[in-house]
């Protein structure tokens, strides 16, 4: 039963085609990102909107609140649905945190007070947290390895269609009197949850799963659909499969497998979790979720006061990032993934020294000038951030973590990205307040840091099965499988 665990027959629904297989798995990340990427947007011009702060009376501590409740729910998910996902499958644990989402989305629309506001965010953050942590995992483990850095990529970057939409739609709600202004963008944000569930039965669960499980015969078919239009005996197939099956059964041989004890146990194993919270870490903390969330804020800081104005830029802000983070998602697989992180870290440094400084100095001027290069510096800062962080943070987590710890490793992602956002969003407005502009040049002096980490810890994993990368952090490769590259260029010339 489990791996099928979903209120319709999935029998005989997959597509033999590989590309459209990847088309519909890479469609599902994408409106699953949109769902949070909304979200973020949406709280931000939500907290920009007079008559949402009217309406539930609004101070600068129920704001914190309702704004980073949702990393609560992020949090729980984190240390809960790990094992979900190892227990009953991929697949549908991505489906019931699309149900879990919608059922948040109805509470929040329907709002009365900040308690029952709150409440719906702890849920919102749980459901899009637990498809944070099943999405990267179940791509990784399906898509094609030369389809895995673009799918992983397009994950997160669509956290910016899903913001531009929200964006959109406060801004077209910002003009109505009642309290129609912020529950019409609460409820829109529900769409996306019901577009996942409807591409579900249309997808192969994970083949890794499946052979875990012990249902080889099942995982031979999902990579022979995945890989080779549903041919079982492509060289590229046979290939992949061994590789999987003889990775699995060495996984299953160490004490514990799955286990949380155990991915603390080894050496490589702490690597791993260490790689995969340094991304989370350090993403969250670059100084984006505070951007993200209380972009309002800043703007008011640096001289721009109206409302209209405010969320105008918005807009603009996250379709000018949604073009980065596809630039950098190409980039993660051309110069690969420690480049990248290096050049967007790098970048993003500088352009958040300069936010401080300009808002210094022009932040309580009429200088129009100033005011300007100020969010022209959050523009570039936020681009930096968008080129890199946008697409790594789901492209590098699940690469560098073996399967019998990608999904509490995910979980181990979740709670340190979900935990350092916390602390950041609510402290935030606090910061502002007391400490103003100096704010930006702490939060860039640690980025700063982070670079040399980067450089000499990371391992680099383009290019790689999910098996060869394991080799790489492992020292030695548990199948005797040739490395599929070789295989493909040998299958391609024989083709010719």
């Amino acid at each position: 039963m489990r791996g099928d665990i979903l209120p319709f027959s999935t029998k005989d629904r997959v597509s033999s085609s590989s590309i459209l297989i990847s088309i519909l798995l890479v469609s599902c990340s994408m409106i699953t990102s949109t769902t949070f990427g909304y979200d973020g947007s949406m709280i931000n011009g939500l907290n920009i909107l007079p008559s949402y702060a009217n309406y539930f009376n609004l101070d600068k501590t129920t704001t914190a609140l309702n704004t980073a409740s949702v990393w609560i729910g992020g949090f729980l998910a984190g240390i809960s649905y790990g094992k979900v996902t190892d227990v009953i499958g991929r697949r549908p644990s991505l489906f019931w945190a699309a149900v879990i989402t919608l059922i948040a989305v109805i509470l929040q629309t329907a709002s009365q007070n900040v308690a029952m506001f709150v409440v719906a965010r702890i849920l919102i953050g749980y459901g899009t947290s637990a498809s944070a942590l099943t999405g990267p995992a179940y791509l990784a483990e399906t898509l094609p390895t030369k389809w895995r850095g673009w799918g992983l990529g397009i994950f997160n970057d669509f956290y910016y269609v899903g913001g531009l939409i929200a964006a959109g739609v406060t801004y077209g709600t910002s003009f109505m009197p009642s309290t129609w202004a912020w529950r019409i963008p609460s409820a829109v944000q529900g769409v996306f949850s019901i577009m996942c569930i409807i591409i579900l039965p249309f997808i192969p669960e994970s083949p890794r799963w499946l052979a875990y499980q012990g249902r080889t015969e099942d995982a031979l078919k999902a990579v022979a659909l995945t890989h080779a239009n549903g041919d079982m005996n492509d060289p590229v197939v046979q290939a992949q499969y061994k590789e999987i099956i003889d990775t699995m059964e060495y996984e299953k041989s160490a004490p514990q497998p799955l286990s949380v004890k155990q991915m603390f146990k080894t050496p490589s194993a702490r690597k791993r979790i260490i790689l995969c919270t340094s991304v989370a870490v350090f993403s969250t903390v670059a100084g984006n979720v505070t951007v993200s969330y209380y972009l309002g804020q800043m703007l008011t800081n640096a001289g721009i006061t109206n409302p209209t104005t405010q969320l105008q830029i918005n807009i603009i802000l996250n379709a000018f990032c949604l073009v980065c983070s596809l630039v950098g998602t190409y980039y993660v697989d051309r110069i690969g993934r420690k480049a990248t992180a290096i050049l967007s870290i790098s970048s993003l440094t500088v352009f958040l020294f300069l936010v401080g400084a300009l808002t210094k100095i022009y932040g309580n001027s009429t200088n129009t000038s100033g005011i300007y290069a100020t969010v022209a510096m959050i523009f570039l800062f936020q681009g930096a951030y968008s080129f890199g962080w946008t697409p790594l943070l789901y492209v590098y987590p699940p690469e560098v973590l073996n399967y019998a710890m990608r999904a509490n490793g995910m979980g181990v992602l979740q709670i340190a990205l979900n935990g350092t956002a916390l602390m950041a969003v609510f402290a935030f407005p606090f910061a502002l307040q007391n400490i103003g502009w100096k704010i930006y040049l702490i939060n860039a002096a640690w980025d700063a840091l982070e670079v040399p980490f980067v450089w000499y810890y990371w391992v680099e994993t383009a290019g790689k099965t999910l098996e060869e990368i394991d080799e790489l952090l492992d020292g030695d490769k548990h199948s005797t499988a040739p490395d599929l590259e070789k295989v493909q260029i040998y299958d391609d010339k024989v083709g010719e």
